[in-house]
């Protein structure tokens, strides 16, 4: 499991990446809010994250980097709307963990195919699974 500080990065990166449209939409702030729910990280926590970030750490296991590439899928759906802004920056941050550029493509692509665009995480680990074979 990923550190304390690893887990501020997580959503400190997660809330830059919802800021790229200028806002923090209400939707999309209470996915945030889940999320760092889901990490144990306090609301008093999270909501100094949203005033200051933290020091950026990648995370170090490829499953990781799956893993925190799918919740900025999921927090670029949340509010239903998508603008080539948001999908070029999760395609750098994907390039940025290290994933493969045309797995992150077939991500961003298929995603139209299902509901709310919610890929589930069976298809996207298969997705990643067949470009590092």
């Amino acid at each position: 499991m990923s550190t304390y500080e690893e887990k501020l990065s997580i959503l400190s990166e997660m809330i830059s990446f919802a800021r790229v449209d200028k806002t923090i939409k209400e939707s999309e702030y209470n996915f945030l809010l889940s999320v760092a729910g889901q990490l144990g990280v306090s609301r008093n926590t999270f909501e100094m994250l949203l005033k200051e970030s933290s020091k950026h750490i990648i995370p170090k296991s490829q499953a990781d980097r799956i893993l925190q590439f799918h919740r900025l899928v999921l927090l670029m759906n949340v509010d239903e709307e998508q603008d080539e802004v948001e999908v070029s920056k999760i395609h750098n941050v994907g390039l940025g963990m290290g994933l493969p550029p045309s797995a992150i493509q077939q991500v961003l692509s298929i995603m139209h195919q299902y509901p709310n665009k919610i890929v589930p995480p069976k298809v996207l680990i298969n997705i990643f699974k067949a470009h590092y074979n």
